[in-house]
């Protein structure tokens, strides 16, 4: 657990458990009594479940929080054979049928964890209460004729060893932290280094998540898919956007595009995050925190 010196005094505290399921072992980090309401936390890419501790002490209701690590991420183990993202949707429903085994789940996803979210809720219906997804709207769109190109950048980095930078200290790194993201003080990037980052054997800071990650995916990203799924949502949605973000596909979109990514679940709204980027749940807990209970707390007519 990183230091939480000069963060919340009251700072939440989180339990770790493992479980083996679809080949791999996973590590699901829980906050509250089990007893309590389940709430799902989802993180995105190079992130990790430790990096929604700001989220959840701004919570004011009681809930158990269930947030993963995705598989070759943190401390959930990694994939030999590498990542494929329908692997993700199989292991959320594993995770549903383990903390939520009767009841529709209330998901809450950011970014790539927001993408997951979203598609599950079209993909299984009836496992989704409400999802909200902060930032998971999709990458830039694609076209097929980047296929050919993208085949041979993954048959080529198929044989070279990925590798994440290694720095000399977790004040290093979260310094970078800062640098990418001044929204970040310092006590903040510190608990966030060490969340992604543990100490090597020789002494050095390296990330925990796989670096095959960094390897090109040969399937192109296809919107139309996602809108796809998206349609068959019945649950209530909510997409909260950061107003500062920089780093999501959708910017890329024409006013159109982005219209028909936003029309796609039929029961959505959408919130903006001020001072925030894409990464919200760090730059305005509060703020996200307060979205999320504001919209689970909401009443909706029943599915039919």
């Amino acid at each position: 657990m990183p230091e939480t010196t000069g963060l919340n005094p009251h700072m939440k505290t989180s339990q770790s458990t493992f479980h083996h399921f679809n080949g791999l072992r996973h590590h699901v980090r829980t906050w509250g009594d089990a007893k309590a309401p389940p709430l799902f936390l989802l993180h995105g890419w190079m992130d990790v479940s430790l990096s929604f501790q700001f989220v959840v002490d701004e919570l004011q209701r009681e809930w158990h929080v269930i947030a993963p690590d995705w598989r070759g991420f943190g401390l959930s183990g990694w994939s030999e054979h590498g990542y494929w993202f329908p692997d993700y949707y199989a292991d959320l429903d594993a995770l549903l049928a383990l903390y939520s085994p009767q009841q529709p789940a209330h998901l809450v996803g950011h970014s790539m964890g927001g993408v997951i979210a979203g598609v599950y809720a079209g993909i299984r219906p009836d496992r989704v209460a409400r999802v909200v997804s902060l930032e998971g709207f999709g990458l830039a769109r694609t076209s097929p004729a980047e296929a050919p190109a993208r085949y041979r950048r993954w048959l080529k980095e198929l044989g070279e060893q990925p590798r994440f930078r290694s720095y000399p200290s977790f004040d290093v790194l979260a310094a970078r932290l800062q640098s990418e993201n001044p929204r970040l003080n310092p006590e903040k990037a510190s608990f966030i280094a060490q969340a992604w980052a543990h100490q090597s054997g020789d002494g050095l800071v390296e990330m925990r998540s796989d670096p095959r990650h960094k390897r090109a995916n040969p399937v192109l990203f296809r919107i139309e898919e996602l809108i796809a799924c998206w349609r068959e949502v019945t649950a209530p949605a909510l997409w909260v956007f950061g107003r500062e973000s920089e780093g999501t596909g959708y910017l890329k979109d024409t006013p159109d595009q982005l219209a028909e990514r936003k029309g796609a679940i039929s029961h959505c709204r959408e919130a903006w995050v001020e001072n925030a980027g894409h990464m919200m749940h760090h730059d305005q807990p509060a703020a996200v925190a307060r979205l999320i209970e504001d919209f689970l707390a909401e009443k909706f007519p029943e599915k039919n």
